[in-house]
């Protein structure tokens, strides 16, 4: 993952063995809210994974609709400077265009 400093995974929750002692946890009661953190886990890895596909996605069609947005644009301003020059003509007369 990208940018991501991220220590544990699902499966070194599940992993994860811890010592007993004389006035512990109960035992049961971890094991359910470890088995929540990792649905948890799990459910944060697939959004970021989905939310990182659709950045990527998204990114390469802006940069398609920038490569065609640029091409038509040149062709825009080809137009606009011969209507320029044709209106130049047609105001100034043909001796402005010659010189």
């Amino acid at each position: 993952m990208n940018g991501t400093n991220i220590q544990l995974s699902g499966k070194d929750i599940l992993e994860k063995n811890f010592k007993t002692a004389m006035r512990g946890y109960n035992q049961e009661e971890v094991d359910e809210f470890l088995d929540s953190i990792i649905q948890d886990y799990e459910a944060f890895q697939q959004e970021i994974e989905k939310l990182q596909q659709e950045n990527e996605r998204l990114r390469k069609q802006t940069d398609q609709s920038r490569t065609r947005s640029q091409a038509p644009n040149h062709q825009v301003n080809y137009d606009i400077l011969k209507r320029l020059s044709n209106l130049e003509k047609t105001v100034f007369g043909k001796k402005y265009a010659d010189s």
